[in-house]
C-alpha cells in the first residue's frame, strides 16, 4: 500500500551525469533543485517507464526540503498558537487518524460503499471517544476542535458529525431534559442511536418559521399527531435519514385544542432497531450530488405518526396530560429562535470544517508547487513552480486570509463558549457567528479553486482531494444558513446596534503601515452602515423592505463583509501581541498581507469612496506581490504549522508524487 510508511523507499535524485544541483534565487527564497535534462530518447526502449531504469529522477522529499528555508520561527509554538485548544487532544487525534486505514480515501466506489465508508470513520471516531454530545457542557471548544480535524480526512463524514453530535445531539441536550437525556444521550455519542434534524422543508429553509409540518396534541390518548400535509411540508435534504437514523426531531408547528402556539420539536422515531422504517413513515433516499456523497440525504414525509406526548423536547415549553400548554418563552418567534439555536453552534462548527479544508487545500497545493519543476531562466526544467510570481500572487494571499480567519475564528469560539449566563452577549454573538461562517466557508471556496487551477492537471484528479475540497466549500456556504442571507442577518443586527468606530482621520497614507490599513477597514465599515442607515430612514418604513431587498443589495453584503473582515483584523492583530515571540516577526508579515489582500478586493471602493488617495491605491498591487515575496521563503513552514500529517493529507502530490507513478494506481491512493 502507498500510503503505508513502510511500503515503498523513497525514489534518489538521479542527476545526468555533469549536471550539478543549482541555487535558485527570488529575493531570499534559496531553492535547490536537480537539472533534468535528459529525455526519453535517451532511455532503452525495454526499460522505459520502469523506475529503476530511469535517466532522470527526482526525490521528492529532499527536493521539498531544499526548497524550504529554515523557519524564522518556531513551528510548535506557531501550531499551538493556531490549533488555540485542546492541545493534547488534538494531538491525540491526529495520531489516531494517522494511524487506522480507514481514514485512507477510496474513490471508485459505489454510492452504498461510500456512505458505509463516512459512517464506519465516524464509528471509529466515537469508539475512540474523541467526541461526545456531553462536551457542549463540559468542553465545547473540543466540538469545534473535533470538527476542524475530521474536516481535513473526510467531509462527508465530518457532515454526519455534525449534524449527529450538533444539530441532533445538541438538540436533545439543549431543548430536552432527563427523560430524553437518559433515553438518548449514550446512544448518541456511540452511534447506537443515530438521529437527524427535521429544519428545513422543501417549500421553506431560509423561512422556516412558515413551515407547514404539524404536530397536533390528541388529549385522548396523549399523542401528539406528526403529519405533512403538504409536497411542500416534506423535510428536505434530511442528513443521516436516508440510511443510517433511527431518530429525528422534527419541528412542526404546534398545535392544542385548535390553538397555533408557534414550532416546537418533537422526537420521532423513523427506524426500528432492525432499522426497518416506521409505520406512517415515508423516507425517500435522496441519490447522488455534487459531492459529499458519504451523506445519506433523505425526503421525509409523515402521515399522521402517532408520538407519545413525553416526546416533545420540554426544556422551554410543555403539554401537560389535560392539554395545557406552558411556556417560558413568551411569543411564537422567540420560541422559534429559541428551538433553532443549535444552528448557531452549527455555524462554528461548519466554519471549523472550513479551515480544515483551507489548510488542507493550501498545504497540498504549496508543497506540490515547491517540487514541481518547469522551465527555469537556462530554459530547462529546474525551477519549482512556486518560485514564480504567478504561484505566489495566487496562493499565498489565500494563505494569509487562512491564518487571519483562523484567529478570528478563535476568538467567535470563546464569544460563544463563554458568554454571560444572562443573555446580554448573545446578539452580539449571533452576528459574529454568522460572519465567521460566510468568511470561512466563502475563503475555503477561493482557497480549494484556485489550488485546484494552480496544480493544473494533477489537481483535477480526484486523488489529490481538491475536488473534495471545492465540493466541501459548496456545502459550507449553503448547510445551516446560505451565506449571503446570513450577511443580510449580520447587516441588520449590526445596523440596529451600530455606533461609529473610533478613527484617525489624520493617519498618514502608508501601505506598509498595518495600522493604516486596520483604519480603513474601520472607516470603510463606518461609511457603509451610515450610507445603509441613511437610504433607510429615507424609504421610511413603507419603503424599507424595498431598499433593503430590491435597491441596495449590494451594500447590504458590502457592510456585514466590512464589519466582518474589520473584526478578523482586530483579533489578528490581537493574537499578534500575544503570541510566542519568536512568530511575532512571521505573523506580523502574514497580518500585513492579510490586509493588502483585503485592500486589492475592494480597491474601487476605497478609491472612489475617497478613503484611499488614487496615488496610493495604484501602489496596491505593487505592495502585495512584495508581500508576498517577504512570505514565500517560509511558505512551506507555515504549512507545516497546520500539522496535518501526510497521512491526514492522503493526496500525492502532497508526498511523493513521482514514487506514486511508478505503477498502475487506477487514481486510487490504496
Amino acid at each position: 500500500m502507498w500510503r503505508n510508511r513502510a511500503a515503498f523507499r523513497l525514489l534518489n535524485i538521479k542527476l545526468v551525469p555533469g549536471a550539478a544541483p543549482q541555487k535558485l534565487e527570488n529575493r531570499g527564497f534559496k531553492m535547490m533543485a536537480s537539472s533534468a535534462t535528459a529525455t526519453a530518447s535517451n532511455m532503452d526502449s525495454n526499460t522505459r517507464g520502469q523506475s529503476t531504469a530511469a535517466a532522470k529522477s527526482l526525490n521528492v522529499k529532499e527536493l521539498r526540503q531544499a526548497s524550504t528555508a529554515p523557519p524564522s520561527f518556531n513551528i510548535a509554538k506557531m501550531t499551538e498558537l493556531l490549533d488555540h485548544d485542546n492541545h493534547e487532544m488534538r494531538k491525540q487525534f491526529r495520531e489516531f487518524l494517522s494511524s487506522d486505514d480507514i481514514f485512507i480515501p477510496r474513490y471508485n466506489i459505489s454510492l452504498a460503499d461510500e456512505r458505509e465508508a463516512a459512517l464506519q470513520k465516524l464509528q471509529r471516531i466515537c469508539d475512540a471517544k474523541f467526541i461526545s454530545v456531553l462536551d457542549f457542557k463540559n468542553n465545547p471548544l473540543r466540538i469545534f476542535a473535533a470538527h476542524e480535524l475530521s474536516g481535513i480526512i473526510d467531509g462527508a463524514m465530518a457532515t454526519k458529525m455534525t449534524v449527529q453530535f450538533n444539530l441532533f445531539g445538541g438538540t436533545v441536550l439543549k431543548l430536552g431534559t432527563k427523560r430524553h437525556h437518559d433515553k438518548l444521550l449514550a446512544g448518541i455519542d456511540t452511534l447506537e442511536d443515530i438521529g437527524c434534524f427535521g429544519l428545513t422543508e422543501l417549500g421553506y429553509g431560509n423561512n422556516a418559521i412558515e413551515m407547514e409540518t404539524t404536530a397536533t396534541y390528541d388529549k385522548s390518548t396523549q399523542e401528539f399527531i406528526i403529519n405533512t400535509p403538504t409536497t411542500l411540508a416534506q423535510k428536505y435534504w434530511i442528513t443521516n435519514g436516508a440510511i443510517h437514523a433511527k431518530h429525528i426531531v422534527v419541528f412542526a408547528q404546534l398545535y392544542v385544542d385548535g390553538k397555533h402556539y408557534g414550532i416546537h420539536g418533537v422526537l420521532v422515531r423513523i427506524r426500528d432497531d432492525n432499522m426497518k422504517v416506521m409505520p406512517g413513515v415515508r423516507v425517500e433516499d435522496m441519490g447522488y450530488k455534487i459531492g459529499l456523497n458519504g451523506v445519506d440525504n433523505a425526503k421525509l414525509f409523515f402521515d399522521n405518526v402517532r408520538v407519545p406526548r413525553e416526546n416533545l423536547l420540554n426544556r422551554y415549553s410543555d403539554v401537560a396530560e389535560d392539554g395545557s400548554f406552558t411556556t417560558s418563552i413568551e411569543s411564537n418567534r422567540k420560541r422559534f429562535l429559541t428551538v433553532a439555536d443549535q444552528l448557531l453552534s452549527g455555524r462554528i462548527c461548519i466554519a471549523s470544517m472550513s479551515q480544515g479544508g483551507s489548510k488542507t487545500a493550501l498545504t497540498i497545493a504549496l508543497r506540490y508547487a515547491a517540487t514541481r519543476l518547469t522551465v527555469g531562466p537556462k530554459g530547462q526544467s529546474d525551477t519549482p513552480i512556486l518560485n514564480y510570481q504567478l504561484q505566489q500572487r495566487a496562493l499565498l494571499p489565500l494563505l494569509a486570509t487562512t491564518y487571519a480567519i483562523n484567529f478570528g475564528l478563535d476568538y467567535v469560539k470563546d464569544r460563544w463558549a463563554f458568554q454571560k449566563e444572562d443573555g446580554s452577549e448573545h446578539q452580539e454573538v449571533v452576528t459574529m457567528c454568522c460572519a465567521i461562517k460566510t468568511l470561512a466557508g466563502w475563503n475555503l471556496h477561493d482557497v480549494a479553486s484556485t489550488a485546484r487551477e494552480r496544480c493544473g492537471g494533477q489537481g483535477f484528479l480526484a486523488c489529490n482531494g481538491l475536488g473534495i475540497a471545492i465540493a466541501s466549500a459548496h456545502a459550507s456556504m449553503t448547510a445551516e444558513g446560505d451565506n449571503c442571507v446570513l450577511m443580510q442577518k449580520v447587516a441588520q443586527e449590526r445596523l440596529m446596534a451600530f455606533t461609529t468606530l473610533p478613527v484617525d482621520d489624520g493617519k498618514k497614507e502608508d501601505l506598509s503601515d498595518v495600522t493604516y490599513l486596520h483604519n480603513l477597514l474601520k472607516k470603510r465599515e463606518n461609511t457603509m452602515f451610515m450610507t445603509l442607515g441613511m437610504k433607510l430612514m429615507a424609504a421610511g418604513k413603507d419603503g424599507r423592505f424595498d431598499t433593503w431587498m430590491y435597491k441596495e443589495s449590494d451594500l447590504v453584503q458590502g457592510a456585514a463583509r466590512a464589519y466582518g473582515e474589520r473584526l478578523v483584523s482586530e483579533r489578528f492583530a490581537e493574537t499578534i501581541s500575544a503570541a510566542d515571540a519568536s512568530c511575532q516577526d512571521i505573523l506580523q508579515q502574514i497580518y500585513h498581507l492579510y490586509l493588502l489582500t483585503v485592500m486589492e478586493r475592494n480597491l474601487g471602493w476605497f478609491v472612489t469612496s475617497g478613503t484611499m488617495s488614487v496615488d496610493t491605491g495604484a501602489k496596491v498591487n505593487a505592495a502585495a506581490a512584495d508581500a508576498c515575496r517577504v512570505i514565500a521563503p517560509q511558505t512551506l513552514n507555515l504549512c507545516e504549522a497546520f500539522a496535518i500529517t501526510d497521512s491526514m493529507l492522503s493526496a500525492p502530490i502532497a508526498r511523493d508524487w513521482v514514487e506514486y507513478n511508478v505503477r498502475d494506481n487506477q487514481g486510487e491512493v490504496i
